[in-house]
C-alpha cells in the first residue's frame, strides 16, 4: 500500500530541489521530517509540505500509521519555464529563465519499500 503527493508549478529550479530531495530518499517518515526540518535550503520547507500530503494521504486513504511509512520515491521533474526579457546596453535585450519543478513523493509501508 503506497500513497503519493505532488506539488506542481514550485517555483524553484529543478537542481535545486533535488538535492534537498535526494536526502530523504529511503528513509523513514519521522527521520525524513527531521531532516527537512534542519535543512537550510528553501525548497526544503515545500518539500517537508508535500511529504506531510503523501502521509495524510496514508493514513486517511489506506488507515496506516505513520510510524511504519517509508518515503519509497521521491524525484523532481522539470516544469515550464516563465521567459523574461532584461533590457541591456544598446536597445539589446538578455533573457532571463525562471524555472520550475515538479516534486513527488511516495510512501510505503516498510514491508513494500
Amino acid at each position: 500500500m503506497e500513497a503519493k503527493a505532488t506539488a506542481r508549478y514550485v517555483r524553484v529550479s529543478s537542481r535545486k530541489a533535488r538535492s534537498v530531495v535526494d536526502q530523504i530518499r529511503g528513509k523513514s517518515v519521522i527521520r525524513a521530517r527531521e531532516i527537512l526540518a534542519f535543512s537550510d535550503r528553501a525548497i526544503a520547507e515545500v518539500v517537508e509540505k508535500t511529504l506531510n500530503s503523501a502521509i495524510a494521504n496514508a493514513e486517511n486513504n489506506l488507515h496506516v500509521n505513520q510510524m511504519q511509512l517509508v518515503v519509497k520515491s521521491c524525484y523532481v521533474d522539470e516544469g515550464p519555464t516563465m521567459k523574461r526579457i532584461r533590457p541591456r546596453a544598446k536597445g539589446s535585450a538578455s533573457r532571463i529563465n525562471k524555472r520550475t519543478c515538479h516534486i513527488t513523493i511516495t510512501v510505503a509501508t516498510r514491508e513494500e519499500a
